[in-house]
């Protein structure tokens, strides 16, 4: 660690051993590290590096630890970037530390070499006085994140100890604005907002236009805001890993946008970097809901424009699971037969694709008597061919009859053509179920495939166009061989690649 526990003066010494002695728990550099040489460092370094230190939890982990780094880099900047992280830290916590001199935390620095390193049981106190901060930020916990009391009872001591230390005269103080929590989310204190994500999101929002109110803070990070105008995109509610953590790398890459064009004044829109396996659609999603994020700070834009549509081709087949099972690796799955039910579609490597499916005409219900080993170009596991919804032409099932079901594919490239290859099975059977699959967009192709005891075929209709508003009908009924009383039609899996 640069400057970090160097020489210090005699007097300084006699102190820290005499703390030692008296106290443990008030010991600020447990491991023993040489102390930090404080009248140098308040000289402000000439090396043009910027230096941003959190103090926060696993949510600041979210948000700078990874991307920022190199987004700085991109534009030219080299940055040192801290993070004093104990997971579900609240401010109530660090006022704690603060008052025991309390060595409670993992240090986490990223160096100007773009290396990354923990120092275990370290004090704020020894990480401030390590670099000459020009950002010090802070935050609450996300469960109290829109509880301005929280913050008024914690945030003022912890302000005040950090001014007091910090070596930069010119520090700027940031306040970190979190996320609300994914509408299913289970964690506990979800039940502050009554489970509702708007009411925590606007509860959030709220607070951190008053905390300047509570101490002069200098910034606002807006990264809950930036999340929540994502979740308007055609991705919908779907960036975290738990409910809460940002899903890696999409949702830290909006949180890192978002501090990188707060602190550098510069959009982040067209930025080059951006995280391995992250693809052009996302990419520019993320930098856009943080852009939107920093120009309105407070309130949510809807990203309307980011609802697919001029992707260019598939780089990577995309997987369609017709059932109501347990979801599969790699597939995205329509986990209800009933109309409304909709997916935003990642291709095959897991990337978001722009392009989301969704059942316009319900199927009557779901069958759980498909194969469980196939042999088809598809290379389904067995809970995606062992299932498939199902509808009847020609007679009442169940007390319904469902003569056909429909399927919408919206968000495709308008200027190319797309292949749909089709599984669907019924075993144990050996009438003709013949499935009829009818694909129309800006031309219409229709193929036919005998679902019955099916183990190894598949229809594929070829250079299917989307119409002027990127979208592929599919109509799927009985086919006019299918000899069945009940006139039963079944749709397994589906695969969408770019065609010729």
């Amino acid at each position: 660690m640069n400057k970090l526990f160097s020489k210090i003066s005699q007097s300084f010494m006699v102190i820290l051993l005499m703390t030692l002695a008296f106290s443990c728990k008030k010991d600020g550099n447990p491991n023993k590290l040489p102390d930090a040489d404080i009248s140098s460092s308040q000289v402000a370094p000439t090396d043009g590096y910027i230096r941003i230190l959190a103090i926060g939890n696993s949510f600041s982990e979210d948000a700078i630890e990874s991307h920022l780094y190199e987004l700085a880099k991109e534009s030219g900047k080299t940055v040192i970037v801290g993070n004093l992280y104990i997971g579900g830290a609240s401010l109530e916590l660090h006022k704690r530390n603060i008052e025991n001199s309390g060595a409670a935390y993992e240090y986490r620095k990223i160096g100007a070499d773009g290396l990354r390193k923990v120092f275990p049981k370290i004090s704020i106190e020894t990480a401030l006085l390590d670099e000459h901060w020009d950002y010090i930020s802070f935050q609450q916990v996300s469960q109290n994140s829109g509880q301005i009391q929280t913050i008024k009872d914690a945030l003022p001591t912890v302000f005040n100890m950090v001014k007091e230390k910090a070596l930069n005269p010119n520090v700027q103080y940031v306040y970190h604005q979190t996320w609300a929590y994914q509408q299913n989310s289970t964690h506990e204190g979800f039940a502050n907002y009554d489970k509702n994500q708007m009411k925590m999101y606007q509860a959030i929002a709220d607070v951190s236009k008053q905390v300047k109110d509570i101490v002069p803070i200098n910034i606002i990070i807006p990264a809950g805001t930036a999340i929540q105008n994502a979740r308007t995109s055609l991705v919908g509610d779907n960036f975290t890993r738990d409910g809460y953590h940002l899903t890696i790398p999409f949702g830290r890459y909006i949180a890192a946008c978002t501090w990188f064009e707060t602190l550098f004044k510069k959009s982040a829109v067209g930025m080059a970097y951006k995280p391995a396996g992250l693809s052009t659609f996302e990419s520019s999603i993320a930098q856009n809901a943080a852009h939107f994020a920093v120009l309105k700070p407070f309130e949510v834009t809807q990203m309307t424009d980011f609802q697919g549509g001029a992707g260019g081709p598939l780089t990577s087949a995309v997987l369609i699971d017709f059932g109501n099972n347990a979801a599969s690796d790699r597939w995205n799955q329509l986990s209800s037969f009933l109309a409304g039910t909709s997916a935003s579609l990642k291709d095959s490597l897991g990337s978001y694709t722009g392009i989301k499916a969704t059942i316009t005409e319900r199927f009557n219900g779901v069958n759980a008597d498909g194969p469980t080993t196939t042999t088809t170009p598809l290379n389904m596991p067995a809970n995606v061919s062992k299932y498939a919804y199902f509808g009847n032409t020609k007679g009442d099932f169940g007390g319904m009859r469902v003569v056909q079901s429909k399927v919408e594919l919206t968000g495709l490239d308008k200027t190319l053509k797309y292949n749909l290859s089709f599984f669907g099975a019924r075993g144990g059977v050996s009438d003709n179920r013949e499935t009829k699959y009818i694909c129309k967009g800006a031309n219409e192709v229709s193929v036919a495939l005998n679902t019955s005891s099916n183990s190894s075929k598949i229809a594929i209709a070829k250079g299917v166009q989307p119409d002027a508003n990127g979208k592929i009908t599919i109509t799927i009924t009985a086919g006019e061989n299918n000899n069945n009383g009940t006139g039963f039609f079944y749709v397994s899996a589906l695969r969408l690649m770019s065609g010729n």
